[in-house]
């Protein structure tokens, strides 16, 4: 399921050639260097403000940097979080279920996708305290919108012991304030598929010391996938910065609304040898198994008559307000500087499967019969729900969604306490800190089994089998298993840290960087148990699977966790030249087990809940040259109890959070090239080789020395970026290699790669301006598989007739209009 095309090829030996005088290599645009897809006629030395007490540019900071400025992001972030954090080297983003809940792998770290080892930050402040709670991603919290000024990225060193802390990487965008003219942009985005999306920001003085920024959107979508289901929906944040007259710092009053539904798109069935889409019983290409028939599929329950809202897919309202804060104390050196949070939100991950969790692919009627124990066609009645017999060489495909109510709520305050001082020939810049953070979330979760025909949009098909003279109801209206499944829980993380650093500057030629860090953290855990109850003994010749739901029985499992560990980092630059830099930083930090991931023994007492220790060591090279920047840099990381959390079939048609304890140890060499080959015309890339592998796997130790899944072992990016001030222009492919599926390693997936194209016309308007746009999200429509079926983890057949899996979005055309005013 590969079609590389010769414009992906010619990029990629492009850069390819860009690299070889540097070995292989390391960071992304702009770790030393302007921010990618930024021509500016200067050179511009970046600042970076994440996790530090004082800004400094790149060149001076011994660990990794990425920033990507706002025109960057705007050309990247075609469809959500994914788009633009797959540019970032040592992170891979798939994006094929959509806007939200974006999978996020760091390098050679096992995880099951999402954020689980980097926190997802605004202006400094993080989306959840904690991430684990349930199992969904920051993102569907917040989004990006054009009041975005800048993202960065820091991974190791010091700068990752402050506020959520995470040695493995810091996630940071940081939002425009007003300035002392008012300054506006608006914009319309219409695509295929029936998408209109508006964006606004706007910012400027209120006073002479007191000032605004607003932004937010609101956009329409049928696509990128026919579904017959809608993503609808915005959010609107702001913030007020006041500046203290004399120029010591600012107090900013922030927040945000959002009231949004997003769908997400789940791997479907394939072609077994070839991974190619299948064409349904209608002959068209299946891009997708939804539908919108989940109000059809209710059931009675103990409390009720049970209702999907499967149709409102990933839906999330509330919003947060916070404050934050700087301040220095005049020639003392001393400075302060805080944030607090409090976040609401009511958030639904509706969630449609890839299988029944029982046969997982396409059947013929026969075999769907047999494989269930039911006979022949000779004495089955299948019909499609609303009228019509189903044809005799159809193909079904049984399914499942889940219906996951997921409340969640945070509070998080920071605080540091800075001083500047110089000793002899080293000029100190110290950070005494404190976080705290309280998150809590509810993760309540039904799943329904249903019978559908395999087309896009399938329709609902009814089962009745006839054994003698007795009846057996199969399918009603669709439905196979009322309430296959039931979760209730709640999880409540409380967290301290205290955390103290020094960076320090050292003559005019090094930088050494020292800090620490020790937290707390303690976790509350409620789970409801459940019954199999008969909820319908008065209807006739139903099936087992009907009659009878899985639900909670008011009794609940409750235990409490609690664990302390430390986190440490050092670091070291030295200036070879204004324009060369060599670095090397090692650090030793930690992950607190997912709450979710806890489990209880026969006298319901919590399992051991022991920290997850990261190790991570690297050593490069910057470089900014007036033309040319790069970085190359070596790493190796290792990381040790990992409570690993995948959600996966149960063998009886339900699901359940199958927990490995595993190690892993990665290397790698990345490197990233910005050059200027002209004023106009500028070439970025980043490109890492990594290798990674399972030091330790509880449950199976054969696993060990095998690749992590879903970690290629080569990922690049590259591309041209044109802008005279009027026409512009960017073509940039996104490579990943090939990876496996599942830590089994028998399932490999070809490598793809997803090309772009941004073209723009800017037009003065007076003292304003607009852009006119087009944007193209997978020029060469790549049809290629970003991971196999996960619910079915080792157990899915390499070499079946089909294979479940999810392909890249479609290649997608936007057109925009920009105003800037």
């Amino acid at each position: 399921m590969k079609s590389t095309s010769k414009l992906a090829i010619a990029l990629g030996s492009v850069s390819l050639f860009a690299f070889a005088p540097m070995a292989w290599a390391q960071n992304q645009t702009a770790a030393s260097a302007p921010a990618a897809n930024d021509a500016p006629e200067k050179e511009v030395e970046v600042v970076i403000v994440t996790g530090t007490s004082r800004s400094r540019v790149a060149l001076d900071t011994p660990l990794a940097v990425t920033q990507l400025n706002a025109q960057a992001l705007s050309r990247l972030s075609s469809g959500g979080q994914a788009d633009i954090l797959n540019s970032v080297p040592t992170i891979k983003a798939d994006g094929g279920g959509g806007e939200v809940a974006a999978n996020i792998f760091v390098k050679g770290l096992p995880s099951g996708g999402q954020y689980q080892f980097t926190p997802l930050m605004y202006d400094g402040i993080t989306v959840l305290s904690s991430f684990g709670l349930n199992s969904s991603a920051y993102d569907v919290y917040y989004r990006n919108d054009l009041g975005v000024q800048r993202l960065e990225f820091v991974r190791g060193g010091v700068s990752n012991l402050f506020g959520p802390g995470s040695v493995a990487g810091l996630i940071n965008y940081i939002s425009k304030k007003g300035g002392d003219s008012y300054q506006g942009v608006a914009q319309v985005e219409v695509a295929e598929e029936g998408r209109v999306r508006g964006d606004f920001a706007v910012s400027g003085p209120i006073s002479d010391n007191l000032f605004y920024a607003v932004s937010g959107f609101y956009r329409s979508d049928k696509g990128p996938l026919d579904t017959n289901l809608d993503t609808v929906g915005g959010q609107i944040r702001g913030n007020l910065d006041y500046r203290f007259g004399d120029g010591s710092g600012s107090i900013t009053l922030s927040g945000q609304y959002i009231d949004d539904q997003a769908q997400f798109y789940l791997p479907i069935p394939l072609n077994g040898a070839t991974r190619e889409r299948l064409r349904g019983n209608d002959g068209q290409i299946v891009n997708s198994v939804q539908n919108d028939f989940g109000p059809s599929l209710g059931f009675k329950t103990p409390t009720g008559n049970f209702v999907s809202e499967i149709n409102d897919g990933v839906a999330t309202t509330g919003g947060l307000v916070a404050l934050s804060f700087d301040k220095s104390f005049g020639a003392s050196g001393w400075a302060a500087n805080g944030r607090i949070k409090y976040s609401d939100y009511k958030h639904k991950f509706g969630l449609f499967s890839d299988g029944d969790g029982v046969i997982n692919v396409p059947e013929t009627l026969q075999s769907f019969l047999t494989n269930r124990g039911l006979g022949s066609t000779a004495n089955a009645n299948f019909t499609f729900v609303g009228g019509g017999t189903v044809a005799a060489n159809a193909l079904l495909f049984a399914n499942r969604f889940t219906d996951r109510v997921r409340p969640a709520e945070d509070f998080t305050t920071e605080v540091n306490l800075t001083k500047g001082f110089v000793t002899g020939a080293m000029d100190h810049s110290v950070t005494l800190g404190a976080f705290y953070g309280n998150a809590s979330a509810g993760d309540y979760n039904v799943t329904t089994t249903y019978l559908a025909e395999l087309n896009n949009r399938p329709r609902l098909v009814n089962l009745v089998v006839t054994s003698g003279a007795a009846q057996t109801i199969v399918s009603r209206n669709g439905l196979l298993n009322a309430g296959a499944g039931y979760v209730n829980n709640r999880h409540e993380a409380e967290r301290y840290a205290g955390y103290f650093a020094d960076q320090i500057k050292i003559g005019e030629k090094f930088n050494l960087d020292i800090g620490f860090r020790v937290e707390k953290l303690t976790g509350d855990i409620s789970r409801e148990r459940t019954s199999v109850v008969v909820t319908d003994s008065n209807t006739a010749n139903l099936s087992t699977a009907l009659r009878d739901v899985i639900w909670g029985n008011g009794a609940f499992t409750k235990g409490k966790v609690s664990r302390t560990e430390w986190a440490g980092a050092i670091g070291g630059l030295y200036k070879a030249t204004d324009r060369v830099s060599l670095y090397a930083n090692f650090s030793r930090g930690y992950f607190f087990p997912e709450l979710r991931s806890v489990s209880f023994n026969s006298l319901f007492q919590p399992s051991t809940f022991k920290a997850e220790i990261i190790n991570q060591g690297e050593i490069g090279l910057k470089m900014n040259m007036k033309r040319v920047s790069l970085t190359l840099a070596g790493l190796a990381t290792s990381l040790d109890n990992r409570r690993q959390v995948l959600f996966v079939n149960d063998g009886a048609g339900g699901f359940t959070e199958k927990v490995n304890l595993v190690g892993t140890e990665s290397y790698a060499v990345e490197g990233t090239i910005d050059y200027k080959i002209t004023s106009n015309l500028r070439f970025s890339g980043n490109m890492t080789l990594q290798s990674n592998q399972y030091s330790a796997f509880d449950s199976n130790t054969a696993l060990i020395g095998k690749d992590v899944e879903r970690q290629p072992g080569f990922l690049y990016n590259a591309g041209l970026y044109f802008d005279d001030g009027k026409w512009d222009a960017s073509l940039f492919t996104n490579f990943t290699g090939s990876n496996y599926t599942s830590s089994s390693n028998t399932i490999l997936l070809d490598e793809w790669n997803i090309v772009n194209l941004d073209l723009g016309y800017t037009m003065p308007i007076g003292n304003q301006s607009a852009r006119f746009s087009l944007n193209v999200y997978n020029l060469t429509d790549e049809d290629a598989v970003t991971e196999g079926s996960p619910r079915q983890d080792n157990n899915q057949a390499a070499n079946g007739a089909f294979f479940v899996g999810r392909p890249v979005l479609p290649r997608r055309i936007m057109a925009r209009v920009t105003y800037s005013f």
